[in-house]
């Protein structure tokens, strides 16, 4: 925890000085401020919803993918990252999905599509609702943010999308993602 929060005020001091260039920065040259530590994000994107890249964002990292994605979603409607994902999956890399149960029944859901693909996708029906909104890609970059997988957040909601380079964070919420999987349920379709 004391990481995460070093690391936050290493980014609201980087935003103060005006080290944001675009949406995209790097926290690379922020390692000689004392007390950084080598837990320093490599990278960290932001992006922004609507209309702001958020989807193509999610489909040009997934398509990077080598070795392994792990998801976890709330709604999980975006045919594009579904389809993304899949072409991970059809390239060898090993792809698991943690779906909320209102996924179950949602019309549009991508929760079948993932699924009939090949990918272990579950159902974590254990909380009131299961509302994280990660990937992590090859233990090391994390996809996080209020952004749901879905069209609406890309076309039509106010949402934000972080992209972090960081094999640390990432293992935190590797750690997070096992915990979940162990209480959820294999998803079998509708």
């Amino acid at each position: 925890m004391r990481t995460i929060l070093k690391t936050a005020a290493i980014a609201s001091f980087a935003f103060a000085l005006g080290v944001v260039a675009s949406s995209r920065f790097s926290f690379t040259s922020l390692t000689s401020i004392p007390g950084a530590s080598s837990s320093v994000p490599q990278s960290i994107e932001a992006h922004f919803s609507p209309r702001g890249g958020c989807t193509e964002t999610v489909v040009e990292e997934l398509g990077r993918a080598k070795r392994t994605v792990i998801v976890q979603a709330y709604s999980f409607t975006s045919k594009e990252i579904a389809a993304a994902l899949v072409a991970a999956a059809r390239r060898g890399v090993a792809v698991q999905v943690i779906l909320d149960k209102s996924q179950r029944t949602e019309k549009y859901s991508s929760a079948d599509f993932v699924s009939r693909a090949g990918i272990p996708t579950y159902i974590d029906a254990k909380h009131a609702i299961a509302h994280n909104k990660i990937m992590v890609i090859d233990k090391a970059v994390v996809i996080t943010g209020s952004f749901n997988f879905t069209k609406a957040a890309e076309g039509a909601n106010a949402e934000n999308l972080l992209v972090i380079n960081d094999p640390r964070l990432a293992e935190r919420y590797a750690e997070n993602f096992k915990k979940h999987q162990e209480h959820s349920e294999l998803y079998l379709g509708r």
